[in-house]
C-alpha cells in the first residue's frame, strides 16, 4: 500500500486548501478515500442516528502535479484512511507561499499522512517544513461502511439562494431556536421558518428554479402531474445548516437542494473541481 502526490502550482494548493478547511468545518474526523482518479472525503454518521453525512468528491489530476497510489491489492485498488481534517488544514495552512508541497503516507511509528512542506529561502538552499498526520487505516472489510449515501426519492429539488445571503438568515435565526423548517416546492420558492412559542419567523425567496432532474426513461416529467405551489418541508438542526453554510470556502458554482418530506434535506454544492453532497436528517 503506498501513496504520494506533489503540488507545485500554487492556484491547485490554494484550492486544495480551502476545501479541506470546509471539510474541516464539517468533520472532526472523516475518512480520506485513495483511488487513482479521485478522492473522496467522506464523513458517515448513521443518518439514522440522527447525524449527518458527506461525501466530496475531487479528481486528483485537477490538483496535483504527480500523484501514485497502489492500493490494498490489485483488484482492490484503493485506500481508506481514517484522519483528522484540521489536522491536514493547519499542515496546509505553513504553505500559502510554499514551492512545493508533497504529501506521503508513511508509516514510522504509526500510519501517518506526511505533508512536506518547501519554502522560498533566500540562500541556495531550501527549508521544508514536514508535519506527520496520524491516520488509521480502515480494514477492506469495512469499505462498505463507505459507500455514497443513496439519495431518496425527494419531493422536491430546487437551486438555493446565495449562500452568503442564506448564511446571515441563518446566523440570526440560530440565536432564536435550535431548528429550522426547510420548505419548497416547484415553483423556485422556498422560505426558512423557524418557530418557538415566543416568535415566529419565515424569510421567503422566490425565484430560485428548479433543477431539470430527467427521470429513468429520459423525459423531464419531476413535475408532472404534480402541484407545483404545494410546499414540502423538513425540520432540522439548525447549527448542523449554520456549519455547512460558514464553512463554505469554495464557492460552488451550483448550489441546490433535495428534501424528502419530513426526512432529510441534502445540500449539493457543485463546482468546477469539486462536488460536495451534505446530507441533514429531520428532526420528527
Amino acid at each position: 500500500m503506498r501513496f504520494r502526490a506533489k503540488i507545485v502550482d500554487l492556484a491547485c494548493l490554494s484550492n486544495f486548501s480551502r476545501i479541506i478547511n470546509t471539510i474541516a468545518k464539517l468533520a472532526k474526523t472523516c475518512i480520506l478515500r485513495l483511488t487513482v482518479c479521485k478522492l473522496y472525503f467522506i464523513l458517515s454518521d448513521k443518518v439514522a442516528n440522527g447525524g449527518a453525512s458527506m461525501w466530496c468528491e475531487l479528481n486528483q489530476g485537477n490538483f496535483f502535479d504527480e500523484f501514485q497510489m497502489e492500493g490494498v491489492a490489485a483488484e482492490h485498488n484503493e485506500i481508506y484512511l481514517e484522519f483528522v481534517p484540521e489536522n491536514l488544514s493547519r499542515a496546509l495552512k505553513t504553505a500559502q507561499s510554499a514551492k512545493t508541497v508533497k504529501i506521503k503516507l508513511t508509516n514510522k511509528h504509526c500510519p501517518c499522512l506526511r505533508v512536506a512542506v518547501e519554502l522560498p529561502s533566500l540562500s541556495s538552499s531550501s527549508r521544508i517544513v514536514t508535519h506527520d498526520i496520524p491516520v488509521g487505516v480502515i480494514p477492506r472489510r469495512m469499505w462498505n461502511d463507505f459507500r455514497e449515501p443513496s439519495v431518496p426519492d425527494f419531493d422536491v429539488s430546487i437551486y438555493l439562494p446565495v449562500l452568503k445571503t442564506m448564511k446571515s438568515v441563518v446566523e440570526r435565526m440560530k440565536n432564536l431556536s435550535n431548528f429550522i423548517v426547510i420548505e419548497a416546492n416547484l415553483n423556485g420558492e422556498m422560505n426558512l421558518k423557524i418557530e418557538t412559542d415566543l416568535v415566529s419567523v419565515t424569510t421567503h425567496f422566490k425565484d430560485l428554479g428548479n433543477p431539470p432532474w430527467a427521470s429513468e426513461d429520459g423525459c423531464q416529467s419531476s413535475a408532472q402531474g404534480r402541484d407545483l405551489e404545494s410546499m414540502a418541508e423538513a425540520c432540522i438542526d439548525i447549527k448542523k445548516l449554520q456549519q455547512l453554510l460558514a464553512g463554505q470556502q469554495v464557492n460552488p458554482t451550483k448550489a441546490l437542494c433535495n428534501i424528502v418530506r419530513k426526512r432529510i434535506v441534502h445540500f449539493i454544492l457543485l463546482h468546477e473541481e469539486v462536488s460536495l453532497q451534505y446530507f441533514i436528517p429531520a428532526i420528527a
